[in-house]
């Protein structure tokens, strides 16, 4: 076995680019197997098991993004490892100036969830994570999909956050005025009340939950659109940054979509080498960045951007 002082620095820092953290003070490190939001097959998870006893200390633990960890392998063993892994699809990495694994809630099955989470983030994991790999940016890029405004894996505390909508639309015409409405109970941070008998909602406030629709007795209020609320520049750790949701509720996944690439692009583009894009947006003013996701120019121009040095 290789002793901790045969590894060289520039072996542990190019190991740590293939998934591999140096474990201070030993010759074991921790491999990071990549999932897609957190999914891994039966097959995948059986080999993850046997790959602990054979490869590491037969520990296995999860990050705060939805990978899995490997724990106490040694250095001369992480070329085997990923040889071992390789053969039911499983790879190692999600380190360093780049997108990061995507991480989302179970909006997909949970009853309060607006939007399809699980099949949005393998979309966004294919298209960015994977499709951006090869991409170094100035700094770690993260992004989270939330079911709805809960906001359970904290969308707004990424770089790029999606948080699903149910846009309430209400037919006043319908309404009767009940003086105990079905819409303003359900509604869960009191923004909906009667005044002068028919419903009002404070816009400024509601946050889309869709935990009012379907609910008038009198079909008042029982449609909703579903829609996309995009926040940019969170971030979390030694300096905290809450992401400043977009003016725009988008309704059409593609668009939202590409809004992360319009953003990523421009993180390519502007940033400076070592900010994180919270520092982007507050240098270029948010006004300015939102301007720029809103246009199409940063798409038009993609093959120029991932191009440059």
């Amino acid at each position: 076995m290789i002793q901790m002082t045969q590894i060289k620095p520039e072996d542990i820092k190019r190991v740590k680019g293939m998934g591999f953290l140096h474990n201070k003070g030993t010759d074991r490190f921790n491999a990071r197997i990549i999932t897609r939001n957190g999914k891994i097959t039966a097959a995948q998870t059986a080999c993850i098991a046997k790959a602990a006893e054979e490869f590491g200390n037969g520990e296995v633990t999860f990050t705060s993004r939805m990978t899995v960890e490997l724990a106490g392998v040694p250095y001369d063993k992480i070329t085997p490892l990923q040889e071992f892994l390789a053969q039911e699809g499983l790879e190692t990495g999600g380190t360093g100036a780049k997108v990061r694994p995507v991480v989302s809630c179970k909006g997909t099955t949970c009853q309060y969830g607006r939007l399809d989470s699980f099949a949005l983030s393998e979309k966004i994991h294919y298209r960015f994570f994977k499709g951006y790999q090869d991409v170094k940016l100035p700094h770690k890029f993260k992004i989270a999909v939330g079911g709805c405004p809960n906001n359970c894996v904290k969308p707004d505390l990424n770089d790029v956050g999606i948080v699903g909508q149910l846009i309430p639309v209400f037919d006043p015409e319908r309404c009767r005025g009940c003086k105990k409405c079905a819409v303003v109970d359900a509604c869960p941070i009191n923004v909906c009340e009667v005044k002068d008998g028919v419903l009002h909602r404070d816009w400024e406030k509601c946050n889309n939950c869709g935990r009012c629709v379907d609910k008038c007795y009198f079909g008042a209020n029982n449609k909703g659109i579903p829609g996309y609320r995009i926040y940019i520049g969170g971030r979390w750790g030694k300096q905290f940054a809450r992401g400043t949701s977009l003016d725009k509720i988008f309704t059409s996944e593609e668009e939202a979509l590409n809004v992360v690439e319009k953003a990523l692009l421009l993180f390519k583009d502007q940033g400076l080498p070592g900010e994180r894009f919270a520092t982007t947006i507050e240098r270029l003013g948010f006004e300015n960045v939102q301007q720029q996701l809103f246009s199409d120019d940063l798409l038009a121009r993609k093959e120029e951007i991932l191009n440059k040095e």
